[in-house]
């Protein structure tokens, strides 16, 4: 499985970006896609989470400002970042899981998002 990330970038504090992530592949109907995101100097965080039902989950530092979704005939997650602030600048990676327990992880390349003015 493979996980091609785009869509990062430079933006001003209260700006939007949409990070996009294609999986090609060995890819489950069911499974599930999120996105992560490592700050400089932090560990690896998760943000969102999609599951192929359409399930989501967001970190309570991104409700209601970003959006997870996903299109399953595509194979694409998408992420719409809105209302964005500096603490959200990270190098952002998409992710899906697969397998028994969903134990099976892949990922893409980090796409670097800016949040400056």
């Amino acid at each position: 499985v493979q996980l091609q990330a785009s869509g990062g970038g430079l933006v001003q504090p209260g700006g939007s970006l949409r990070l996009s992530c294609a999986a090609s592949g060995s890819i489950e109907s069911i499974n599930v896609m999120a996105w992560y995101r490592q700050a400089t100097g932090a560990q690896r965080e998760l943000v969102a989470t999609i599951a192929s039902n359409g399930s989501t989950n967001y970190i309570d530092s991104v409700r209601g400002r970003f959006t997870i979704s996903r299109d399953n005939a595509k194979n694409t997650v998408s992420l719409q970042m809105n209302s964005l602030k500096p603490e959200d600048a990270a190098v952002y990676y998409c992710n899906l899981r697969q397998g028994r327990r969903f134990s099976v992880y892949y990922w893409g390349q980090g796409t670097q998002v800016t949040v400056s003015s």
